[in-house]
């Protein structure tokens, strides 16, 4: 218990200078949390890229400061970037407000989640009306970032499970499979949600219905390739891998609308090229190529689980 020690000759407490002190810790608090913060993300492998990428940015212009036009520089159609960064989120209404207003439709050129040099293309504008629309507000609508976000980039969060699949078989294909086998776990899970799901193109309209912005947008075959391919090229040489990639991949072939059924189609043949490939033997071939959700190799029905019977 905190007190205040007032003398018998002025038994004033000093009111103000308590409150001060006490402001004083909160905002050493909020600073101390910040300064963590910002250390925190400065040491990020993405800002420390980052922070190479414009030194050298800035030593090109002290070293080769003229510079020469290019097509897309003279094109009045075309939105440039003015910086570069990641595409992380699209102010898709600010952008048909903008479209609308112009009498024109802006075609956003680059995915969610892609990088984007400076003064790479950014958007093209098409339509009568395109001398009276704000450059500058198209850049504003196009948030460029340090990195990829999961706000609106779904396949970012594919992108990031395989990349942990695959630093698990970085010294190996034998170094961590149970990791893989975990990563599989996952992305069987979000494919097979996402199998029966209506991918739409992303494509935004007025209140006309006119079309004013398209943007770019993954289809089902990108995503299973994003999934699967790079896990079934480097896992394929472990046993408990390849019978989870396959237990996965058949699955999705049963549950899927059979018009998806191609991607699926595709990842399993290169499954089985992969495991020919890694074994010598036609009998390890097969013990490799059965399928398992656990990746033990063992079939329903030969004791790889066993329930209790109410006796």
């Amino acid at each position: 218990m905190r007190q205040v020690l007032v003398s018998e000759d002025d038994p004033t407490v000093p009111g103000v200078s308590v409150a001060v002190t006490f402001l004083l810790v909160v905002v050493n608090v909020v600073v101390l949390v910040v300064y963590i913060h910002h250390i925190g993300r400065e040491l990020q492998v993405s800002s420390l890229i980052e922070l190479v990428g414009k030194q050298t940015r800035s030593l090109l212009d002290e070293v080769y400061p003229d510079r020469l036009d290019s097509d897309e520089q003279r094109d009045p159609d075309l939105v440039t970037a003015a910086h570069s960064g990641v595409l992380t989120q699209i102010g898709r209404e600010q952008l048909v407000t903008l479209a609308r207003r112009a009498d024109c439709r802006i075609d956003v050129l680059p995915a969610i989640g892609q990088f984007v040099p400076a003064g790479a293309r950014l958007a093209r504008l098409t339509g009568q009306g395109t001398d009276g629309i704000d450059v500058d507000e198209v850049r504003e609508a196009l948030v460029l970032s340090l990195e990829r976000t999961l706000e609106e980039d779904v396949s970012y969060g594919l992108r990031m499970l395989v990349d942990m699949g695959l630093r698990a078989l970085a010294d190996s294909s034998h170094a961590d499979p149970t990791t893989v086998v975990q990563v599989v776990d996952r992305v069987h899970d979000l494919l097979r949600q996402l199998s029966r799901r209506e991918l739409t193109e992303d494509v935004q309209r007025d209140d006309t219905g006119e079309v004013r912005v398209t943007v770019p947008s993954m289809d089902w075959t990108a995503y299973v390739r994003l999934g699967f391919e790079e896990l079934v090229l480097v896992g394929a040489g472990s046993p408990q891998i390849a019978r989870r990639l396959r237990s996965a991949l058949e699955d999705l072939l049963e549950y899927a609308p059979e018009d998806r059924h191609p991607p699926i189609e595709e990842q399993l043949a290169q499954l089985e090229d992969s495991v020919a490939d890694a074994y010598a033997y036609d009998r390890v071939i097969a013990l490799a190529s059965r399928p398992d959700a656990q990746g033990i190799g063992v079939a329903a029905g030969e004791g790889s689980t066993r329930h209790a019977v109410d006796r």
